[in-house]
């Protein structure tokens, strides 16, 4: 193996590296949004009523 084919093979390395990494810390931001999404959606359900006025969010009466 000559010093250029080594040179070339060790810069191919390392620029697959960098992709790896670069891809890596994508999917983490995107696992990190999916969760922020599902929690926000999970805690909307959840929402309190204390500030709201009298009556709201009770029960309804549909037989009169």
């Amino acid at each position: 193996m000559d010093v250029t084919s080594l040179a070339t093979s060790i810069m191919a390395q390392k620029a697959g590296a960098m992709q790896q990494q670069i891809a890596t810390t994508m999917l983490k931001q995107n696992l990190d949004m999916q969760k922020a999404t599902v929690l926000t959606l999970l805690g909307g359900a959840q929402q309190s009523l204390a500030n709201v006025g009298a009556g709201v969010g009770g029960n309804l009466n549909i037989s009169a």
